[in-house]
């Protein structure tokens, strides 16, 4: 992998063009048979667990997927975590990628509840949780995540859900606000997941970040008061090993809750989030083009980005 870092200030602005390898050199082996929607232009060739139109980035920057969303509550009683919300997709069939998302430090569920709709509209079974206590630390945040994780396969494993056959167990990915995201990049450390995404995360102590190979995009805000990036964010991408599929975009003038979704950075947070989920948890190549090639930095709304394509 090629390490890019490009950093943009009010007086200069170091531009990174990364040439776009072929595809087809980093391809994956698609399943058996991944159930695909029906697509009038379909994927022909290292297409993985594809579902969906072939993106552009109108299509990743709109406030929605071509899925329509329903919801399943959670009871606050659920073993490991504090409850929550399960976000799946209608109007599509297979098995599809899970994800888990946890908020930060006396957060609610609210706080991060705007990624749940919008990944689940392009097409993954996602479940935004409450924590057990609002003083939870980063591990307990990474062993909820885990809990939410385990909760949304069993549902999926049970004929009376409404999620019944949905998710394939073998391709889930965890979220994280702040010690939320410091808890998402605990867990990626392990080899479970598929995919990370930190959102402005926070973090303290030891860890075994050093151990990450799970492909990990982490979202920094550059004003950020809570979490400062060069204390938090960076220091945590830097350990990240550069032989791991990373990734870091570090918002302009972000206070601590610029990634949480919504606002004037939803068209970014959704190009960007989607395709990292669509491109390591579905294996989908087509997503490859937003992450890979594009100037980062020429967007007045990112301060910085690094990266290790080509993935």
């Amino acid at each position: 992998m090629t390490i890019i870092s490009v950093r943009k200030s009010a007086l200069s602005v170091f531009a990174a063009t990364v040439v776009l390898f072929s595809m087809s050199a980093f391809s994956f082996n698609p399943p058996t048979d991944p159930s695909p929607d029906p697509d009038p232009n379909p994927c022909q060739t290292d297409c993985g667990f594809t579902r969906g139109p072939n993106p552009s980035e109108s299509y990743l920057e709109a406030s929605s997927g071509p899925y329509s969303v329903q919801t399943i509550d959670v009871s606050r009683f659920a073993s490991g975590f504090g409850g929550g919300t399960i976000h799946y997709p209608t109007g599509t069939t297979g098995e599809m990628g899970t994800i888990a998302i946890v908020p930060g430090f006396l957060a609610p569920e609210s706080s991060i509840q705007w990624w749940g709709p919008r990944l689940a509209s392009h097409g993954f079974v996602v479940i935004t949780i409450s924590t057990n206590s609002v003083f939870d630390q980063p591990g307990s945040r990474s062993s909820q995540l885990e809990s939410a994780l385990d909760y949304v396969i069993t549902r999926s494993n049970s004929p009376t859900s409404a999620i019944f056959g949905m998710v394939d167990s073998s391709r889930v990915g965890a979220m994280g606000w702040s010690m939320g995201g410091g808890g998402a990049l605990r867990l990626a450390s392990g080899g479970r997941l598929s995919a990370a995404i930190p959102l402005a995360p926070w973090n303290t102590g030891s860890n075994s970040f050093n151990q990450i190979d799970t492909p990990t995009l982490i979202f920094a805000c550059e004003n950020d008061g809570t979490a400062p990036v060069g204390q938090h964010a960076s220091p945590f991408y830097n350990r990240i090993p550069g032989t791991t599929a990373k990734a870091f975009f570090e918002i302009n003038n972000g206070q601590h809750s610029c990634a949480n979704g919504g606002g004037s950075n939803g068209g970014l947070l959704g190009k960007y989030g989607v395709s990292w989920m669509k491109l390591h948890i579905d294996k989908d190549n087509r997503y490859n083009q937003f992450l890979c090639g594009p100037n980062h930095a020429a967007d007045s709304a990112i301060s910085e980005y690094r990266g290790t394509c080509p993935y």
